[in-house]
This record gives structure tokens, C-alpha cells and sequence, in this order.
């Protein structure tokens, strides 16, 4: 049986569910357990209405980059790489108020589902992360320079996968190629079907995924290389020289983790954005999705695995992420709230 489904942004239809209805929904539960903190993911405001109103702290796990912008940087999710000069500062903030509409009208939806809570109007933006204490799980070596407020931690991933049967890997010791698109952004598999005649007759073994994306039609698996339904990262990326993706945090994170270069193909939102830092933390490449032809791919491809100085770097944020487990920094920093 499938969940209700409630929306705050944009605001849903007349007599439809939203946020505030979700967190009126939640008020019992949290009545009867009495938690001392609440931790709502970004994209559920609910769980954060509901603690507010219950009075309990509460906390927000961003799982990803961090999407409030800095001053004088690109609109967030638009894939723009940062101003390299004052003049390319003083453009960005020429738009402000482009940025302040959007977050003036988001604040508006917010507050209307904080009505139904029986919240007050908040003043704030980004009203859906909590004002005590945001976790971002990403890499610090991805975030941008900013002042950072003091509420916001970049605590570093928090890592979570199903447990998987091993699958078997392309024999032979040619670099080996991990093609793990979107869940939910490929309906298609044309990344897949791309990267796999890209790839088809080069130095290279391909490991690819549909990761639960049932083909409409046959996809052509060339000799070097392996299609599967679902695979195990923890099985295939440490082996890999490269993974290419769509540019969903998780995936980059885990590749990072085990020091593993990313070639991403974003197809919407914050995959542009997460595209954006590898470029800029020059562990890996990006490709537009328009441009992801076989042709195009074969050519990053060789670009990424030509040039050690992407592992290189892909390398140092592994060692980094050895010695900063983001999920037990989360856990010290909840902890320090309830206290």
C-alpha cells in the first residue's frame, strides 16, 4: 500500500494534503514517544513543523551540498561554476533579486502549511532547516568557501546500502568502468545505452547498471563489458577506475569514498550542482546530458582515465573520508542538542 502524499513546494491544490497536514498527522506519534530531538531530512518539512510545534528541538540532515548560496555565487542547482574574479562576483549579486523573489514566494508556501500546524509565520528562509543545527553530509573538499553559520556542519557522508549478492566482473586487468545511472531521472536507459557503444572495443571493462530501470527494449551488451538489474557499489567501486553517472550525490560520495574519479551526465536539479564542484574539485568531468552520445562519452572516458591527476585528487578526499566517519559526527552533534 503506498504512502499519502503531501507537498509544500509548490503548494498543493485546493483540498489536497500538505506539509502541514503531514505534520498535523505526525502530532500523535510525537505526543506519545516524547522525543527530546526530531531529525527531518531537507525535503520533508513535516517531521520539523511537527517538532516545533511539539516543542522539541530539531535537527535537519542535508544529504547532500549545501543549497543556501553564498554572496556573489551562482544560483544553486544551475550547474555554474564560481566567479574566478570581483566582476564575476559583482554579476551574481546583480541577480539577488531574482534569488529573493523565489525565496520570498517559498517562505509564502512555507508559512501557509505552518498555518495548518497552528505555527506562527516565520521570518526566515530555507524555514525547512532548523535554526539549531544542520548537518551536511558531503565533502567539505566540494563545498564552496563561505562563512559558514554557526548552526551548519559539514559533517562528511552517511552512507547506507542494502546488502546485495556479488555479480561477476569482466574478466581480464583493463581499467574497469562503473556506468551507474539515476534511479529515477532515465526512464530510458540512455545513458547506459550510450556509455555501452561508447565504450564498446576500447582498453576497458564496463560493469553497467539499470539499477531497477526495466528496459522498454534490448540494450546491446558489447563483449568487454557486464549489465545488470542491481549491483552492490561496495563490491564494484573500490575495484573501479571510474564510475559515470548522472551526478546523484550518493553515487559521487561513495565513488569519492573509495577514491574512485566520476565522470558525471546531469539530468536534473542538484545533479548540475554536484556536477558543477567535481569540475571544481577537479576529480572528475561533466558532460551536459544533451551532449552524452556515444562519441562525446568515449572522449571523457579516456580524458578522466589519461590524466592521473584526477585519481590523485579523488584519492585525498578517500583518505579524508577514512578518518572522518560522517555518520558518527551526526550522532555527536544530535546528541550535543538533546543535551
Amino acid at each position: 500500500m503506498s504512502a499519502d502524499q503531501y507537498q509544500v513546494f509548490p503548494p498543493p491544490a485546493s483540498g489536497s494534503p500538505g506539509g502541514g497536514d503531514a505534520a498535523v498527522a505526525l502530532m500523535p506519534l510525537l505526543e506519545e514517544f516524547d522525543p527530546d530531538v526530531v531529525v527531518n531530512d531537507i525535503l520533508t518539512v513535516a517531521p520539523a513543523l511537527a517538532a516545533e510545534k511539539h516543542g522539541c528541538h530539531w535537527a535537519t540532515l542535508i544529504p547532500h551540498i549545501y543549497p543556501v548560496q553564498g554572496e556573489g555565487m551562482p544560483f544553486f542547482a544551475i550547474g555554474a561554476l564560481p566567479p574566478r574574479s570581483k566582476v564575476g562576483r559583482k554579476l551574481w549579486e546583480m541577480t539577488d533579486s531574482l534569488l529573493v523573489r523565489g525565496l520570498e514566494r517559498g517562505r509564502s508556501d512555507l508559512n501557509a502549511q505552518r498555518a495548518v500546524v497552528g505555527l506562527p509565520p516565520t521570518e526566515r528562509f530555507h524555514g525547512g532547516i532548523s535554526p539549531d543545527l544542520a548537518m551536511v553530509a558531503t565533502y567539505p573538499q566540494l563545498e564552496y568557501q563561505r562563512d559558514w553559520p554557526e548552526a551548519v556542519h559539514v559533517t562528511g557522508p552517511m552512507p547506507f546500502e542494502m546488502p546485495h549478492d556479488e555479480i561477476d566482473l569482466p574478466p581480464g586487468d583493463d581499467p574497469l568502468v562503473l556506468v551507474a545511472p539515476s534511479t529515477s531521472k532515465d526512464p530510458d536507459n540512455h545513458l547506459v545505452r550510450s556509455a555501452l557503444k561508447a565504450l564498446t572495443g576500447q582498453p576497458v571493462r564496463v560493469v553497467a547498471t539499470t539499477n531497477n530501470v526495466i528496459p522498454s527494449h534490448p540494450i546491446e551488451v558489447p563483449e568487454n563489458a557486464v549489465l545488470v538489474n542491481w549491483l552492490s557499489y561496495s563490491q564494484v567501486m573500490p575495484k573501479a577506475a571510474l564510475v559515470l553517472c548522472h551526478g546523484g550525490h550518493g553515487t559521487v560520495a561513495r565513488a569519492l569514498h573509495e577514491g574512485v574519479p566520476v565522470l558525471t551526465c546531469p539530468a536534473a536539479g542538484d545533479m548540475n550542482e554536484t556536477a558543477a564542484r567535481i569540475t571544481w574539485a577537479g576529480v572528475g568531468l561533466s558532460v551536459r546530458w544533451s551532449l552524452t552520445g556515444p562519441n562525446t562519452l568515449r572522449w571523457a572516458v579516456a580524458e578522466v582515465l589519461g590524466d592521473p591527476a584526477f585519481r590523485s585528487r579523488a584519492e585525498r578526499i578517500a583518505a579524508w573520508s577514512r578518518e572522518h566517519d560522517g555518520a558518527a559526527r551526526g550522532v555527536e552533534l544530535v546528541e550535543g542538542l538533546a543535551a
